[in-house]
């Protein structure tokens, strides 16, 4: 279920690889004690966790290879050991047997979706589901606002706004809304805006977008020298409008339960949190975090400094790509501290993906 991501190239990774039975059954014990109760695990603690009928000797030795390998570490203050990132890797992808949520559940959840949202709104679906996750395990939850396989242009308007700036109307799909506001070389009229418009709507409605977009570019390839003042106008409002863009309506990223994330020691941080809700706010990071996600099969996680961003090194993302006609078209997921319940939240995720993909299957 759990995709790879990043592939370690370390040789402490390669020794890790070969671990004994013993040191494997240790470093679970001590990965779900560190996650249950956040505190450094001593020899005595593991040597009851795990089960097993080993002198605190052969626990110590034991915990001396796990470190120099890189799984463990040994804070300052303490005896005890925490895992790495590593350490987390090494639990995910190869001692930890997650289950499906059982029958109960499931059900639940799906009721408690359906309950809070319009399947007919797509808006909707997504904020409730971005609620429901975070609810359910106290992390932050975040959903992309499902991208359309298929978007036919509507309908297109112009506003004039101050400093040269104009806002884009675009409406896809027949409801489907995008506001984009356009920053200009020079001041355009009311009049100007609406001959634009009427000309945009006259040669592009019904058509795809990624079609209108290749259109604009032709035309201003192929007929600038020769257009009209009201067709140059037009087409250089249409460019500004996709630039930058395949032509497709910008992803957008619902995000809940942010506030969760001070109740966990490890985040606590004045500097840390802030860092984190200006990433929440400005979303650009957490998208382009998700885009990587598309991809994958199921769920996807990433651990600490994996992420590729320092204000997530003390986090994990657990995400899946939700679908609509077996194509992807949205990412969902959660994020907190690396010592989450990867047991509890990866099933929550999964599910979460598929019923999402499902009540958008059913409303089409």
């Amino acid at each position: 279920m759990v995709n790879r991501l990043v592939e370690e190239e370390t040789s402490g990774h390669a020794a890790a690889s070969g671990l004994s039975e013993r040191a494997q059954l240790l470093l679970k014990a001590l990965v779900e004690s560190y996650i249950r109760d956040g505190q450094p695990v001593g020899s005595r603690t593991l040597t009851r966790e795990s089960g097993l009928m080993l002198s605190s000797a052969t626990v110590r030795n034991t915990m001396a290879d796990l470190e120099e390998w890189g799984l463990v570490s040994s804070p300052h203050t303490s005896a005890g050991r925490i895992p790495t990132d590593r350490g987390y890797r090494f639990f995910v992808d190869t001692l930890l047997k997650v289950k499906p949520l059982d029958t109960a559940a499931a059900s639940d959840f799906a009721r408690r979706l359906q309950a809070g949202a319009d399947a007919d709104d797509p808006k909707s679906l997504v904020a409730t589901a971005s609620q429901l996750l975070s609810a359910v395990t106290q992390l932050a939850g975040l959903v992309t606002v499902p991208r359309s396989t298929y978007a036919s242009l509507t309908q297109i308007e112009f506003m004039s706004l101050s400093e040269n700036r104009v806002l884009a109307i675009l409406v896809t799909n027949g409801r489907e809304v995008q506001n984009r506001v356009l920053q200009l070389q020079r001041r355009y009229s009311s009049e100007e805006l609406r001959r634009a418009a009427n000309y945009l709507n006259e040669h592009c409605v019904g058509r795809e977008l990624s079609e209108v977009r290749a259109h604009i570019i032709r035309q201003l390839s192929e007929t600038r020298d020769s257009m009209n003042q009201m067709m140059h106008d037009a087409i250089t409002l249409a460019q500004k409008m996709f630039e930058g863009s395949a032509g497709t309506p910008s992803a957008d990223v619902v995000i809940a339960g942010e506030t969760n994330l001070m109740g966990f020691a490890e985040l606590s941080n004045v500097d840390t949190l802030r860092g984190l809700f200006e990433a929440f706010n400005e979303k650009r990071d957490i998208l382009h975090l998700l885009d990587q996600c598309v991809g994958a099969d199921r769920v996807q996680i990433f651990i600490g400094q994996e992420s590729g961003y320092k204000i997530l090194d003390d986090c994990t993302l657990v995400s899946a790509p939700y679908m609509v006609d077996k194509e992807v078209v949205g990412v969902l997921g959660v994020i907190g501290p690396t010592r989450m319940a990867y047991e509890r939240v990866i099933p929550i995720v999964d599910l979460t993906a598929r019923l999402v993909g499902a009540a958008l299957n059913s409303a089409r």
